[in-house]
């Protein structure tokens, strides 16, 4: 994993890194005070190469230390609530004073930084600057900086000597260590004890708001042949900020939330942002106008046909992570080809293609999260009740291993879904089309090559036409009585999906009386579609059905229930729809 995220890293530095930065305090040459601007809108403007001090660089002094040229508004503008203790206080005032004092040292290289440190110490300023910035209802850790005439020196490079020199100057002096072979690069290296930048980006799945480590060694029992520290896991202090930088960049830049943990992702060779196809599977295609299974298609036929060169022979890699008492849990690495990649997310979105309820076409793609949401989580009108963040990291794992390598759907997925199917018929509420989606990507991931988007009147099994005479006996009532509240399928569906020998035939006696109550023409109808779907069932009904042939009844249900919905009786003959299940195959 490490070679991999090294390869992604290009060239990093020690002392540099990427920040966000929201505000910048601007001033004129001659030392006047001109303002507080915003950056950019949302968090701020992300500057490339900013001077950074690792954690232990900026407690290894006797005095507070602060980060150069950027920091927090508290550290360069002493802009802190009224509540804050003093002692927090006191401790934003030294490290205001070291900020300061590196202006100074710095302005022999960049002498407009002598500027910003003067004016950052007149306390009448300060309180223009505090004014400003309670208008614009800034937060004392909001990230900041300083522009000059327009000049802002993050977008210089004048400083970075200087920077180098003294980063060198505060360090303590090493402990002699025997050279060792680096794990990740196999260079002969002399090992950094601790690693300089955390990796950070993990708060909201366990992570500390510091950031946490990856590699570290502070308990004797993580030690090995009397190595202290990171030294049991030899790297340089050039590729140990190398990992890191890139690591945190992946998480800002490409961090996807799968409840409890987070998964991010890279490509060996660079992929345009429009042919990237994770964000496919958690971002509605709205906006291309095309669905992300056609983009998928049209891009694996580009592959094909030798259009893309740069993207057939590509590899990604993703990892799936979590904090844990300021650790870095590395619960799954997810590697292949780019190719395979996007013929995955393509058979995603195929299998879960359904006919929606109207049974006029297909129901809208349902995104990822959509996917977790249903087989978790109780619905009411149509609408998820509950947050993602409550899923069980096995499930959403699981699933998005599915999305991503072309995996089976979890069994636990289906009987879920089936639970939450059954809860849904028996209260009467409208079917969650995306439910019955994930009921169907199951069968096909299990080898069922005859279950199609739309009702299949020839499926081999009978458990899939019980379901239909279901459909088709409360279709009858409602016609025959309109509504009587709970009907045949709120009384009956469930010990139907279970044990249809039981309950079909005493459904079926039933029938006729419903029968008797409609005209010639529409009676002769439904006793026809009965007869139709009666000899799909063959020779006799099932006496009680397995897990999956209960999904086979729920599917048969609920696409018959469609087919009613568009006027279709869905007899054998009924050439439309099997016009569109083959339209669905050839795609």
């Amino acid at each position: 994993m490490l070679d991999a995220v090294l390869k992604k890293a290009g060239i990093t530095e020690p002392g540099f890194t990427h920040k966000t930065v929201k505000w910048a305090i601007t001033f004129t040459s001659q030392g006047s005070y001109t303002g507080v601007v915003p950056l950019s809108e949302g968090k701020g403007r992300e500057y490339p190469c900013c001077p950074n001090l690792s954690q232990p660089e900026l407690v290894g002094g006797d005095d507070a230390r602060s980060h150069f040229l950027t920091e927090s508004l508290s550290t360069i503008a002493l802009y802190w609530k009224d509540e804050l203790e003093q002692k927090d206080q006191e401790k934003s005032c030294a490290k205001h004073k070291y900020f300061c004092r590196l202006l100074k040292d710095a302005s022999q290289v960049m002498p407009c930084l002598s500027i910003a440190g003067k004016i950052l110490t007149d306390e009448n300023i300060i309180v223009d600057i505090h004014t400003d910035l309670k208008h614009q209802k800034a937060k004392p850790t909001d990230a900041a900086t300083f522009i000059i005439d327009g000049v802002n020196p993050l977008e210089q490079d004048d400083w970075h000597d200087w920077w180098r020199e003294f980063r060198e100057s505060i360090k303590k002096p090493k402990d002699t260590f025997l050279k060792m072979r680096c794990i990740a690069t196999g260079k002969l290296i002399e090992p950094v004890l601790t690693h300089p930048v955390k990796i950070k980006g993990l708060t909201g799945v366990g992570g500390l708001g510091t950031g946490d480590v990856l590699v570290g060694f502070d308990k004797q029992a993580f030690q090995s042949y009397g190595l202290e520290q990171a030294a049991n896991a030899a790297m340089s202090e050039e590729t140990a900020t190398a990992y890191a930088e890139t690591l945190n960049q992946l998480i800002k830049d490409k961090g996807i939330k799968l409840g409890s943990t987070l998964s991010t992702y890279w490509f060996l060779e660079a992929v345009p942002v429009e042919d990237d196809p994770f964000p496919w599977l958690i971002e509605p295609p709205v906006q291309t106008q095309v669905s992300a299974e056609l983009k998928a298609r049209d891009l694996l036929k580009a592959i094909h046909e030798g259009k893309r060169p740069d993207l057939s022979n590509n590899r990604y890699m993703a990892l799936i992570l979590s904090g844990a008492v300021g650790r870095v849990m590395v619960r799954e690495i997810i590697a292949g080809s780019f190719e395979n990649l996007v013929s995955n997310i393509d058979r995603w979105f195929s299998h879960l293609s359904i006919v929606n309820r109207e049974g006029n076409g297909l129901a809208s793609q349902p995104k990822f999260f959509s996917v977790v949401n249903a087989i978790e989580f109780l619905s009411k009108d149509g609408k998820i009740l509950r947050n993602i963040d409550d899923v069980p990291p096995p499930l959403i794992h699981e699933l998005w291993r599915s999305a991503v390598t072309g995996s089976h759907i979890p069994s636990s997925a289906m009987s879920r879904t089936l639970m939450r199917i059954r809860s849904d018929i028996v209260s009467d509420m409208p079917p969650l089309e995306t439910r019955f989606s994930i009921i169907k990507s199951y069968l096909l991931r299990k080898g069922d090559k005859d279950m199609q988007p739309y009702l299949n009147p020839d499926h081999p099994h009978p458990a899939y036409h019980c379901g239909r005479l279901l459909a088709v006996f409360a279709r009858l009532q409602r016609t025959a009585l309109g509504d009587v509240g709970a009907g045949v399928v709120q009384r009956y569906y469930t010990a139907a999906s279970q044990t249809p020998g039981l309950i079909l035939g005493r459904l079926t006696a039933n029938a006729k009386n419903h029968l008797a109550k409609l005209e010639g023409g529409l009676a002769y109808w439904f006793e026809d579609l009965i007869a139709d779907v009666m000899s799909c069932i063959k020779d006799t009904v099932p006496r009680t059905l397995t897990l999956e042939e209960q999904s086979l009844f729920a599917l048969g249900y609920y696409q018959q229930l469609a087919s009613l919905n568009a006027g279709k009786g869905g007899k054998k003959k009924d050439t439309e729809n099997n016009n569109l299940n083959n339209e669905e195959e050839n795609k």
